[in-house]
C-alpha cells in the first residue's frame, strides 16, 4: 500500500476547513497534514510541510485563490484541487483556475447536502498519483482553419472528458473552423458550471458552442455541452438528429454520462460518427466507445502523456475501443480529418 496523499487544506472559513478536513480524514489513504486561512498562512504552509496536494478556496482575504494560483504554479507547481462556490461568479473563476492548472474543483456544498464533497478524497488521492507538470497552462492555439479551407461532412462528432478536461477541450475545439461537424460533449462538471463553461468556450472558438437543450437540433457549426447535474444528453432522431436530456439514474456514478451520449451516438449515427475520450478518472465512456467503433465509427483517445489522469482513455485502449492514441495537440486536427468531405461528395 502506498502512503498516504498528505494534503494541505486552505479556506477562510474556520468551518469549511474543518469540514473539508473531516470529510478528507474519514479516508485512511488522505492525511490532512495542515490548514491555512489566507494565502500568506498557505505559502509558509507550503514551506514548511511540502504537502502533495492543496485544496484551495478561491474567495479569501489578502490575495484571492486565483491570484495565489498563479503564483503556485510560477513558483512551485502542485497539484490544486479549486473548492468554489456554486455560482456563476464562483463557476467563472473556477473555469480560470482550470485553465492556469488546477488538477480539478469542487463545489462548496448547500445546506442540508447529504454527502458533502463526496468525491473529493477520490480527487486528491489522483491528484496525488499524477506525474503531470502543472506549470504549463494551455498554449495559444494556431488559427483554425478557414470556412472556405474546410468542407464538412456528414459525420456526427461526440466527446467525453472528466478531471483535466476543461484545458483538453480548448485545446481541441480551438483547432475548429466556425463551419465544424456537429459535435456533442459530455464533460463532468458540477451543476452551474457548464453553462459558463460552455460561454467560455463560446468566446475562445471559432464555432457557435452552447449547452445543450432538449430538441435542440444538431447543425453544422454548433457544438452542444450536456448540462451538469440533473440529466443525461443522448442524441435521437434519425431524419434530424438532435439533443435529448433524459431523466435516470447515474451510470458510472456520473450524471450525464459519458457512456449514455456514446451509446446512443452508436446507435443513431454508426459509421457516421466519430467518438473521443479525452483525460478523465474512471471508466466512464469506454464501454460507449467501444459500442461506437463495433458500430462503425472511428475512435480516438487521448494519450497518457498528455493526460492530466489516463484513466478513461487506458480503459477505453485497454478495451479495444480507441482506434488511435493520440497527444492532445494532435486530436482536433486529426478529427477534422476525419470529418471532412470527400472530393467526390459529401461521406
Amino acid at each position: 500500500m502506498s502512503a498516504p496523499a498528505r494534503v494541505l487544506v486552505v479556506d477562510d472559513s474556520p468551518t469549511m476547513r474543518g469540514l473539508i478536513t473531516a470529510v478528507l480524514s474519514s479516508d485512511p489513504e488522505v492525511n490532512v497534514i495542515g490548514q491555512a486561512g489566507d494565502a500568506l498562512e498557505a505559502r509558509e504552509a507550503i514551506k514548511r510541510l511540502n504537502p502533495d496536494v492543496v485544496t484551495l478556496d478561491i474567495e479569501m482575504p489578502n490575495m484571492n485563490g486565483l491570484d495565489f494560483l498563479e503564483k503556485i504554479m510560477t513558483l512551485r507547481p502542485m497539484p490544486v484541487i479549486m473548492v468554489s462556490t456554486m455560482t456563476h461568479r464562483g463557476a467563472e473563476a473556477t473555469l480560470a483556475a482550470l485553465e492556469i492548472g488546477a488538477f480539478d474543483c469542487v463545489g462548496k456544498p448547500g445546506p442540508g447536502e447529504p454527502r458533502p464533497f463526496g468525491d473529493l478524497a477520490e480527487k486528491v488521492k489522483a491528484a496525488a498519483r499524477t506525474q503531470r507538470q502543472f506549470s504549463q497552462p494551455v498554449a495559444a492555439a494556431a488559427p483554425p482553419p478557414s470556412v472556405a479551407d474546410f468542407r464538412v461532412g456528414r459525420k456526427i462528432v461526440a466527446i467525453g472528458s472528466s478531471t483535466g478536461g476543461v484545458e483538453a477541450l480548448i485545446a481541441v475545439l480551438q483547432k475548429f473552423p466556425a463551419n465544424c461537424p456537429p459535435t456533442v460533449i459530455t464533460q463532468h462538471m458540477p451543476p452551474t458550471f457548464t453553462r459558463s463553461f460552455a460561454e467560455r468556450l463560446n468566446r475562445l472558438c471559432a464555432p457557435v458552442v452552447q449547452e445543450a437543450t432538449d430538441g435542440a437540433r444538431l447543425e453544422i457549426g454548433k457544438i452542444y455541452l450536456a448540462p451538469g447535474g440533473e440529466r443525461h444528453l443522448q442524441v435521437t432522431g434519425a431524419s434530424a438528429p438532435c439533443c435529448r436530456l433524459v431523466d435516470r439514474p447515474p451510470v458510472n456514478g456520473h450524471r450525464p454520462s459519458v457512456d449514455v451520449l456514446f451509446d446512443s451516438v452508436a446507435e443513431l449515427a454508426g459509421r457516421n460518427a466519430v467518438g473521443v475520450i479525452l483525460t478523465g478518472m474512471g471508466r466512464d465512456g469506454a464501454a460507449g466507445l467501444l459500442k461506437m467503433r463495433h458500430a462503425g465509427a472511428r475512435t480516438l483517445g487521448q494519450n497518457e502523456k498528455t493526460c492530466v489522469v489516463y484513466g478513461m482513455p487506458r480503459v477505453a485502449h485497454e478495451l479495444g475501443a480507441v482506434e488511435q492514441q493520440l497527444p492532445l495537440s494532435a486530436i482536433g486536427e486529426e478529427i477534422l480529418k476525419m470529418t471532412a468531405a470527400r472530393k467526390e461528395g459529401t461521406e
